[in-house]
């Protein structure tokens, strides 16, 4: 219950939050020392690579998240839980920018590290990380070979 309720959690911030940054930082970003608030359209994948390979990231994300839910279903109750959190976190992810990739044609990203060059992101992309990061600490850590 609480990978559902990780996902739908994920899914809602993404949502509130691009749309909070349609609304308010195209007109007006916000600069300061650490954070810039800005609005950028992505028609590409990470770092900006791909761009306008649309149907590609349609048909790729909708095969990575149907072959996540099939596993994560298969096996969620004898993973541990850090690998089952780390799912659920790409899940949303992945389906949040799937939502604006579907709807929109492009990926809202607004978040932007002022300090030094990033590419700039958004909530789903943190939701994919931090998943990422949470199963590279449990094959790292936790994870023995039988």
């Amino acid at each position: 219950m609480i990978y559902i309720i990780i996902i739908i959690l994920g899914l809602v911030l993404d949502r509130l939050t691009k749309v909070y940054a349609i609304h308010n930082f195209i007109e007006n970003p916000i600069s300061t020392p650490i954070i810039n608030l800005t609005y950028l359209e992505n028609r590409g994948a990470a770092f900006g690579i791909l761009q306008d390979k649309r149907l590609f990231f349609l048909v790729i994300t909708v095969a990575i998240v149907f072959y996540l839910l099939y596993y994560f279903y298969k096996s969620h109750k004898t993973n541990p839980m850090i690998l089952n959190i780390g799912f659920a976190m790409i899940i949303s992810g992945a389906l949040g920018n799937f939502y604006d990739r579907f709807i929109n044609g492009f990926v809202v990203d607004f978040i932007e590290f002022s300090f030094f060059s990033f590419p700039v992101f958004n909530v789903a992309d943190i939701f994919v990380s931090l998943g990422c990061a949470l199963m590279i600490i449990y094959i790292i850590f936790i994870h023995e070979d039988k």
